[in-house]
């Protein structure tokens, strides 16, 4: 039953994160926004309400590893699993924009992710700084699309596909399926784990992160196969932003995270690591390709062996 509520949850997840994106590119479409800024805010911020509600309803039900857990092992998994597997089927070239301001604001939030950890525990204040701060990101990214109309999505030969309405039902079904779908994968994986005798923090690195990047590595190898690379990596690194700055934003403000000892003395030193090499990655050759594609994917399965055998 267990394996069972677990699996019934990934794919609820999936399809509702399916519909999430779809909604959402159709409305950004709809009032001009640029693909990279579709991909930096609706799209990432879509495919991670899975890690929110995840996150949420694990602290609010006394497993807060698990929330911590799932924010750490989602943000490793989309740069060294879900972009890696994105490259392999599609280099990307990196934009001018990701690189000089998607990636720093990356490394702002996991740095101050890394400090606000330090007491291990994130509480009220700490989780409204990192919440404010992505809504004035978030603010500065879509005035700058809409102000630049050679990145507006205007091409009067392209027919935007969906009306608003359509879109905001798409949007509704993903939000409700992501909800439903979210409860029952946090039910089974919390009650594999106690068969299995493995840690919150564990099972919520490895299994639950997993899950809930599923709906990044969808939108991602989607976008990638038909070449809308700008959604692809906005994506991702809009993705992580969105992981430290509003799930454990709005998760420290409802209840404080606790940040286990083994997560600042392990996990959070991958975290940044991953963080990093991002840096060589973006700028290091026109486009980030098949041989770095193979490098992060190594660099995944050496993270998830090591915190299997720990």
């Amino acid at each position: 039953m267990n394996v069972f509520l677990l699996i019934l949850g990934l794919l609820v997840l999936i399809v509702g994160g399916e519909f999430l994106v779809k909604g959402s590119v159709t409305i950004a479409r709809n009032f001009q926004i640029s693909p990279l800024v579709i991909g930096m805010t609706i799209v990432s911020f879509g495919t991670s309400a899975p890690e929110l509600l995840v996150s949420l309803q694990s602290a609010l039900d006394g497993n807060p590893g698990i929330a911590i857990g799932n924010v750490v092992g989602s943000n490793v998994a989309n740069l060294a699993l879900v972009l890696a597997i994105t490259v392999l089927i599609f280099p990307i070239i990196a934009e001018r924009q990701t690189k000089m301001v998607d990636w720093p604001m990356m490394l702002l939030a996991t740095m101050l992710f890394y400090v606000f950890s330090l007491d291990n525990v994130i509480v009220f204040w700490e989780g409204a700084v990192l919440l404010g701060i992505l809504i004035l990101f978030t603010f500065f990214l879509i005035r700058n699309s809409r102000n630049e109309s050679k990145n507006l999505i205007d091409d009067p030969t392209e027919e935007v596909k969906g009306s608003t309405v359509t879109g905001l039902l798409f949007l509704l079904g993903g939000l409700i399926g992501l909800y439903f779908g979210s409860g029952w994968f946090v039910d089974g994986a919390v009650s594999i784990a106690k068969d299995f005798e493995l840690s919150d923090r564990v099972i919520g690195v490895t299994v639950v992160a997993f899950g809930t990047s599923a709906p990044e590595l969808v939108a991602s190898t989607v976008a990638a196969y038909r070449k809308q690379t700008d959604i692809s990596v906005g994506n991702l690194i809009g993705s992580n932003i969105f992981n430290i700055m509003a799930v454990l934003g709005i998760t420290s403000m409802v209840t404080p995270v606790g940040v286990e000892d083994s997560v600042l003395s392990f996990d959070m030193y991958w975290v940044i690591g991953i963080a990093l090499a991002m840096l060589p990655i973006l700028f290091i050759g026109k486009r980030i390709g098949r041989l770095k594609g193979v490098l992060l994917l190594a660099t995944y399965v050496a993270y998830i062996v090591i915190v299997l055998n720990r």
